[in-house]
């Protein structure tokens, strides 16, 4: 008897935990399978990625899971072991980094876009052809992205040093974590003017803006890299040279991006 008691003891063991494998496996399993690969996106290219990946999972039916934020944020995720597959960074500083420190593949990365600084506001006669509406501080808060975690944020900083204007403005700064909060400060009147990534406004009617001019910053060159976590996800590497051609080329044009050969 005992021994028959203690066999259906382990037995109960065994099923329980078997009950409880197939139960973890589909709730796991489906929260895998809800994207076929991951991708840390800067938030300054939400809009293309988006089409990007649309049309990637229309030629495909492969899903590709977007999150979007600040660069050195992500960085950050990826050095503590973010399950990203796919870096697309709004610097190359840190894509050479994370290859430097073993979290991308060697020789993967690659400029997918540059990108352009623009002031705007929601108020269509605030900001004037040449941005003296700087100089004239006739406004409250002047929103821009945290400069240590966003590219956006560093070129919007050097743009006013360049001008001499940062002291001056620097007790009106509002800033956003990232280019996306960024552009919510403005867009919700919290700030009535900011810097932002033209990508977020060129498809925005009405309002008013100042392409800053390229010598006041910079160049905003945007470097991808496949990460080690997508080394072996054939999605992932599938979405990492799609973004290389001319569909993904032609829709990151489309939003006021250059290519690095300036076409």
């Amino acid at each position: 008897m005992d021994g028959f008691a203690v066999s259906v003891r382990a037995s109960r063991r065994v099923l329980l935990a078997g009950l409880f494998a197939a139960l973890a496996g589909g709730f796991w399993g489906g929260a895998a399978n809800a994207a076929d690969a991951s991708v840390a996106v800067a938030a300054n290219f939400t809009a293309p990625a988006k089409e990007i990946a649309a049309k990637y999972k229309e030629l495909t039916g492969y899903a590709v899971d977007l999150s979007f934020g600040a660069s050195g944020q992500f960085y950050t995720q990826i050095s503590q072991g973010a399950p990203f597959d796919i870096f697309l960074s709004a610097d190359n500083e840190r894509t050479e980094k994370a290859i430097k420190e073993g979290f991308a593949v060697p020789g993967s990365a690659f400029t997918y876009a540059v990108g352009k600084l623009v002031l705007w506001s929601a108020d269509p006669a605030l900001i004037d052809k040449d941005g003296a509406v700087l100089k004239k501080g006739t406004f409250t808060h002047l929103s821009l992205a945290n400069p240590k975690a966003a590219p956006y944020g560093a070129a919007a900083v050097e743009t006013l040093n360049a001008l001499g204007l940062y002291k001056s403005v620097e007790s009106k700064i509002v800033t956003g974590e990232n280019i996306g909060q960024t552009f919510q400060f403005i867009v919700s009147k919290n700030a009535e003017l900011g810097f932002v990534a033209y990508s977020q406004v060129i498809n925005v009617k009405g309002g008013s803006q100042w392409v800053v001019p390229e010598k006041l910053y910079s160049p905003i060159v945007q470097d991808a890299v496949l990460l080690k976590h997508g080394e072996n996800n054939t999605v992932a590497k599938g979405f990492y040279k799609f973004l290389k051609g001319k569909q993904a080329t032609d829709i990151i044009k489309r939003y006021g991006y250059v290519l690095k050969d300036g076409k």
